[in-house]
This record gives C-alpha cells, sequence and structure tokens, in this order.
C-alpha cells in the first residue's frame, strides 16, 4: 500500500542504510528487505555506478530471443493488449527472459525516452546483480509476484519508477521470464500488479494450449462457466495417464507440485481412470462432465484429445523453407558440414517407407540424431520407442520386444505386455546398437518387418503395427554379414538408407558444439571455457565422443565457484588435464592460427576427405558436402570440366 506513512518509513530506511551501510530491522517490507540485503551482497550502492556487463551484445540478444522464440510468440498479443489497458498512464509493459534480460517491450512514447535513459529497453538486464532491487529482477529472485514502488528501489536512479511484475511459468513449473508494467511512480495504480498478474496467467493458458506432442490435455474449474476463462486448470496428461504438464490452477485444484510432473497418475488425482473420462466426453462433445477429486471436492472437466493417426498437415509450399529451417534436427546443427549433409539426407527419406541406418561410433549423438529425425516428420506426435539391443539379457530381449499373453511365462504379469514393437505404432521405432541382436530375433524381427504383424509371446492372433525404422550400430554390420553374426537378408532390410555421424576428433564445429553442451548443462548463467583448454580441447581425441565431452563439461561446471564464469584447468578432471597437459608439452603451445586461415583450412580438409570418399567423383563429394560442383572446384583452385 502507498501510503504516505509507508512512503516515510522507507525513506527512513534509506537514510539508514546510506548512513550505516545496513539494511534496518523495520520499515521494509520483508521481500524489499530481503532484496536490498541481495542487492548490497552483489557489490551495489544505492548512488553507486553500475557495472559494466549488464547489457546483451546485439548477437547475445538475438540468440536470447531464438531461444523464447515461442514465449515471445505467445506473449506479444497479451501485452498489446495489457498496453491498451495502462497506455494512457506513462507506463512500458516489458517481456524478460528467465535471466532478466529485456526482450520486447511496449511504451507510451513520453515516458518510453525517460525509460530508456534509465536502460529499460531490450537487451538490458534487469536482474538483481546489475539492478539491485526491482519489480522484474525481484521477481526472479523470489518466484512471485512482485511490486517496487520508488524508494523501495535500491538504485537511487531507479527510484522515478513504479513497478509491477509477476514470473511466467511453464507447465512443467520451470521458470520461463517475467512480465512487466513500469511507470512513473505518481501515476501508481493499486490494481496493476494484478493486471500484470492476470496477464503472465493468460500467456501461460496459451502456451499450455498450444502445445505440440500433447495428446491429452484436461480442462477444469469448479464451475461450468469458469472453463475456458484465464482461471481454469488445464492438465496434461501422457497417453500412458501420467500427468507430465499443468498450470498454476490445476497444481492448486490437484494439490500437486512441480516435482510431481511425470510422477503422479491422473487417477490419483481423480476418482475416474482416464479412459472412462474420454469416453464421457466423447459421448457430449464440448459439454463439461462433473468428476471428483480424491479431496472430495468436485470440479467441471472437457478433454481435448489429438487424435495421433490424424493425417499430417499440409504445409503450403511458400513455408517449405521457413519450416526445414527450424525444425528439429536444424537445431541440432552446429555447423560441421558432415553432420548437416547427414541431416540433409535424413530429410529427403522423412515420412517415405524407406528404413535409415545410422552409423558412427559409440557416443556420437546417434539416439539423438533418430529422436530429432522423428521430431521433424509427420509421425512427431507419435511415440519415439527407443531400444538398446545391447542392453537387454537374451533371455528377455523377445518378451521385451514383442510382448506376451496373459501367462505366457513364469513370472509373467497376468495382464500380459504389449511390447515395444507394438508401443511404436503410430510413431518411430528405434534400434540401437542392432548388431549385438541375437541371431534368433533377428530372424523374429525380420518377419515383423516383412508382414508388418506382431504375434506376442504365448499365442494370440497377430497384429498389425505402423512404425518408421530407424536403426543405429557401431560395428560394421557389412562384415558382420560376412562373417555370418548378422542375418544378410535383415541387412538389406534395415540398410535403405545408410547415413554415418563423424566422430567427435573430426568435427569442424568443435567450439560451437561445446559452448552449446555447455549452455544446455548451465541454463542459469553463462559459462566459457579459456582458450588455451579450449585449443587443447579441440586437438583431443575423445574416445568417448560426445558423452565424453559432456560428462568433462559437466564435471568442469560443478567444479566453479558461483562467481566464476570460465573454466580453468582446475575445473577439469584429474584424467582429462592430465591428457591435455600431456599434449600440450609434446606440442607445445604454438600460436592459434587466424580465423579466416582456420576456417580455410578446416574447409579444404573436409573437401578433401569427402572426395576420398568419393573416390574422386567431385560431384559425389559435392553433395556429400551439401554444396554446388561450381563452389567445390573454386574452392579447390581448379578448372571445371564445363569452364
Amino acid at each position: 500500500m502507498h501510503t504516505p506513512q509507508h512512503a516515510l518509513s522507507v525513506s527512513q530506511a534509506r537514510q539508514h542504510l546510506l548512513k550505516f551501510g545496513a539494511i534496518p530491522s523495520s520499515g521494509l517490507d520483508e521481500q524489499v528487505a530481503r532484496s536490498w540485503s541481495r542487492s548490497l551482497a552483489a557489490g551495489l550502492l544505492p548512488d553507486g555506478r553500475l557495472h559494466t556487463t549488464e547489457h546483451s551484445s546485439g548477437t547475445e540478444l538475438h540468440q536470447t530471443l531464438i531461444r523464447n522464440h515461442e514465449l515471445l510468440a505467445h506473449s506479444r498479443p497479451v501485452m498489446e493488449y495489457l498496453f491498451e489497458q495502462v497506455r494512457h498512464g506513462q507506463n512500458v509493459v516489458v517481456l524478460a527472459d528467465n535471466h532478466g534480460t529485456l526482450m520486447h517491450t511496449l511504451g507510451d512514447a513520453v515516458f518510453l525516452d525517460k525509460a530508456q535513459r534509465v536502460a529499460l529497453s531490450c537487451g538490458a538486464s534487469w536482474h538483481e546483480a546489475h539492478r539491485g532491487t526491482n519489480a522484474i529482477g525481484t521477481a526472479l529472485a523470489e518466484g512471485n509476484s512482485v511490486e517496487i514502488h520508488g524508494f523501495e528501489h535500491f538504485l537511487e536512479r531507479n527510484s522515478f519508477l513504479t513497478c509491477a511484475a509477476s514470473p511466467i511459468v511453464s507447465e512443467d513449473g520451470s521458470l520461463m521470464g517475467i512480465l512487466d508494467i513500469s511507470g512513473d511512480q505518481h501515476n501508481g495504480h493499486p490494481h496493476t500488479l494484478g493486471l500484470v498478474s492476470t496477464a503472465a496467467r493468460m500467456i501461460e493458458n496459451r502456451l499450455m494450449t498450444a502445445s505440440r506432442g500433447r495428446s491429452i490435455r484436461v480442462h477444469m474449474h469448479t464451475q461450468t462457466e469458469g472453463i475456458g476463462t484465464v482461471a481454469e486448470g488445464i492438465v496434461a496428461v501422457s497417453d500412458e495417464g501420467w500427468i507430465v504438464g499443468a498450470n498454476r490452477a490445476a497444481m492448486a485444484l490437484l494439490q500437486l507440485n512441480p516435482g510431481q510432473m511425470g510422477k503422479a497418475r491422473f487417477s490419483s488425482a481423480v476418482d475416474v481412470r482416464m479412459e472412462d473420462l474420454l469416453s464421457r466426453c466423447m459421448r457430449r462433445p464440448g459439454l463439461p462432465t462433473q468428476v471428483r477429486l480424491r479431496n472430495g471436492n468436485a470440479v467441471f472437466a472437457i478433454v481435448h484429445a489429438q487424435d495421433f493417426r490424424a493425417a499430417p498437415t499440409v504445409i503450403p509450399q511458400a513455408n517449405q523453407s521457413e519450416r526445414q529451417s527450424v525444425d528439429a534436427l536444424s537445431c541440432l546443427d552446429t555447423g560441421d558440414l558432415r553432420w548437416r549433409s547427414a541431416a540433409d539426407k535424413a530429410r529427403r527419406v522423412l515420412d517415405k517407407p524407406i528404413p535409415v541406418l545410422i552409423q558412427g561410433e559409440s557416443g556420437v549423438g546417434k539416439e539423438y540424431f533418430a529422436r530429432a529425425m522423428h521430431d521433424t516428420g509427420s509421425r512427431r506426435t507419435g511415440p519415439f520407442v527407443a531400444i538398446n539391443c545391447g542392453a537387454i539379457p537374451d533371455n528377455l530381449i523377445e518378451a521385451e520386444l514383442f510382448g506376451y499373453a496373459p501367462g505366457a511365462f513364469t513370472g509373467a504379469r497376468k495382464e500380459g505386455s504389449l511390447g515395444r514393437l507394438r508401443e511404436a505404432n503410430g510413431g518411430t521405432l528405434f534400434l540401437d546398437e542392432i548388431g549385438d541382436m541375437p541371431l534368433n530375433m533377428q530372424t523374429r524381427l525380420l518377419r515383423v518387418l516383412q508382414e508388418r504383424c506382431v504375434t506376442p509371446l504365448g499365442g494370440g492372433r497377430a497384429i498389425e503395427v505402423d512404425f518408421a525404422l530407424v536403426c543405429a550400430t557401431h560395428s560394421n554390420l557389412r562384415e558382420e554379414t560376412e562373417r555370418g553374426r548378422f542375418r544378410s537378408d535383415l541387412y538389406y532390410r534395415i540398410n535403405g538408407l545408410t547415413i554415418q555421424l563423424p566422430p567427435l576428433r573430426e568435427r569442424t564445429d568443435f567450439q560451437a558444439l561445446t559452448q552449446r553442451l555447455l549452455a544446455g548443462l548451465n541454463p542459469d548463467r553463462e559459462i566459457r571455457i579459456g582458450a588455451e583448454i579450449m585449443q587443447r580441447m579441440a586437438s583431443h581425441s575423445w574416445p568417448g565422443n560426445l558423452r565424453q565431452l559432456a560428462n568433462v563439461l559437466r564435471t568442469s561446471s560443478a567444479m566453479l565457484d558461483a562467481d566464476q564464469s570460465f573454466i580453468e584447468w582446475e575445473h577439469l578432471p584429474d584424467d582429462i588435464a592430465q591428457d591435455l597437459a600431456q599434449a600440450r608439452t609434446a606440442v607445445g603451445i604454438e600460436s592459434p592460427m587466424p580465423i579466416s586461415q582456420n576456417l580455410e583450412a578446416l574447409a579444404m580438409n573436409a573437401m578433401q576427405q569427402a572426395l576420398a570418399s568419393s573416390k574422386g567423383n567431385v560431384s559425389q563429394a559435392a553433395r556429400s558436402l551439401g554444396i554446388s560442383r561450381q563452389t567445390m572446384y573454386r574452392k579447390l583452385g581448379v578448372r571445371s570440366e564445363s569452364s
């Protein structure tokens, strides 16, 4: 409440802070007092200068916008509506990411210039460590809606502001961003915090209802009229009946917390099975049905279920290139030409009845590649079933793959089992390390692939299955067939298209790939690697490939202190540090090659490898690299046959 008495208390608390350098024991809201303490701990002074690392570069801001494109897309319409409600009060509506970086603003023309003088503009960081107590940074730190008025701001330069901010939370409970309204403190309104909190809930609900890949979504409220409003609860449920997401209203209704996502069954929260609820809603489409929660309270619910078997949406020709540029395969592309060539080949056979065989050393990312293929194709809303053929004991693999009838053998579940092949129906079956599959199982698998039917263990009728097939192996299956260790007929059945993924030591995108892995392992802060270590890592052999590199980066990140952002020698695991140090001693530390020369050398090396693989066929080598024949001739410095 912004009463004169409150303003006087805050003013006295600030005088105490300036005089004694400490937070007074009274006069401040508890939330504000905690924030002032954090601001002091960050080394800020109320009348001091700001840190120099408070604003993103153009490239960094661009990457932030790309990472948050979905949040931005669903927030902009709500922000425009929100701005219409406050546009006459000299205000700016702001969206920040989960680090406090401003991504989008809508402002009153008169107030905007004043706001920009305190960096209330895109790219600026309003994290508490950079700006002290403020609604955006304090909402991030506290994890709830916050209003900061006038001199409650830690920095005096921001004291002309009154700001209200609310977190935007994803369906799994993680923080996605902050929505904020900031204005002149003399024009503050008592309902601003409620307005911005409601708008944040609207964005959360839009994100949930637009989420693809969810087969079942339950909308609920204690009143039928509440369904479809911003106050409704929304629950995402998997095909198997697990609650995999919920908005804040649903979590409150079902008495859940974010840690239970994926661990609680829908039937444990309500008194009806999902199958029965679906049946009810199908009989009365569009009309709510009453269910009772386990705590005894009654709610009304409507179920929205996507049809996995529906025909894929046809993409207009004008948008084909846009779709390809943002597909799941592109998201894994960090610049290596051989990897990109493999992805281009995979795209050409997506949604066609052509099996794919991915070859590569252990740890190169074969399963990630297969999952990206699945997420790029029209079956992406269906299941992705991954089976490691080398990890299942021989005596269990038949039951695991083909399923079994009730009572088929001692120890079998009384209700039987579908088997992984039937679980993949409508989606993608990924058989990892297929070279390790026993010969007798290879025979049965071949029959399934030929007949597209599965017969469970213990009898029963054959059941039709429909899935895309992707296999992977680190072995040379052609040699294995020649030695009699792998059936030749199965080999030719699964080998519609062979894709070879390069080992890490041969990739030309090591630095970009490493930084992406680091960003994924450290979503809350930016971590980098010292130049000398990065140079040594890039020339290391990495026998465990991406799996080994990711483990090294994960451990090294854990060794950093809270105020450290660069991985140096002392943060590395002892074994890798020893390997890299020995390599440094053996070859010495050379001056790094200029970037332009280094890139030219990498490109030349890739072209020479492609030529060697194609036995000198320039056209074939160019296709494998995804470049034109003329470009390859030009890079190699020779004349083309047609010139």
